[in-house]
């Protein structure tokens, strides 16, 4: 079972068309979170999340209510915590509701503390086992993690270019069949090898790596792809 998770990031950020895509994604069995602002929303979207959770101290008392009244699965947590509540999110959906893959929608975009926070989560050994399960999904990028081992990225539709960011000290990076290739990096601390781009006639690219978590970006100039969409 696929999940998807919209936190409490600003729309602007969001995918388009992002409500026909929840209700497309739902009519296929996907199951829908709302991370504390995420679930009121989704319900402005009229869509109402299988699983919400969060302390919803940012909620006014009629939109907290409106939550209690219409979702069936509601986990509260308390502001001042050791796991944030998408991390605590993560949590519940691969532990308790055993899915197989979540994607994070409104991860991006407004305070930068609160984007790194969710980048970086996955480095904790807790999460780690599901960092090739998670996606975080924007207007302009698509992030996937991987851990060590060999690797076929396949294109996302759309998407022109990529990053690979290290998250941690890496060992033994190759990158091949793309425009710049890559072979036998290794570095201690994050740094980010972007502007990479998919070879023309190509709609995947190799990597392999011996230690570390890397962070796949694949990204596109949101002016071009609004063209591309009229």
């Amino acid at each position: 079972m696929k999940a998807i998770a919209l936190l409490g990031g600003p729309n602007i950020s969001w995918p388009i068309d992002i409500k026909d895509k929840l209700i497309k994604a739902r009519e296929k069995g996907t199951f829908i979170i709302g991370v504390d602002r995420g679930s009121l929303l989704l319900e402005e979207l009229n869509l109402t999340p299988d699983l919400a959770v969060g302390d919803f101290d940012s909620l006014k008392k009629e939109e907290l209510l409106r939550i209690n009244q219409s979702v069936s699965d509601i986990r509260y947590s308390v502001p001042e915590k050791d796991l944030t509540d998408t991390e605590l999110a993560l949590h519940y959906a691969f532990d308790d509701y055993c899915v197989d893959s979540l994607s994070l929608i409104g991860a991006t975009g407004g305070r930068l503390d609160h984007f790194l926070t969710n980048l970086f989560m996955l480095l904790k050994p807790e999460f780690r086992q599901y960092a090739e399960k998670v996606q975080i999904i924007d207007q302009q990028n698509y992030i996937s993690f991987l851990n060590p081992g060999k690797h076929v990225v396949k294109r996302i539709e759309n998407y022109t270019y990529f990053g690979v960011a290290t998250l941690n000290e890496v060992q033994e990076l190759n990158i091949s069949n793309a425009k710049y290739n890559l072979a036998g990096y290794s570095n201690t601390n994050p740094v980010s090898l972007s502007s990479n781009e998919f070879l023309p006639d190509q709609d995947t690219f190799n990597v392999s790596f011996k230690k570390g978590l890397i962070a796949i970006i694949q990204s596109r100039d949101l002016e071009r792809f609004q063209n591309i969409q009229k």
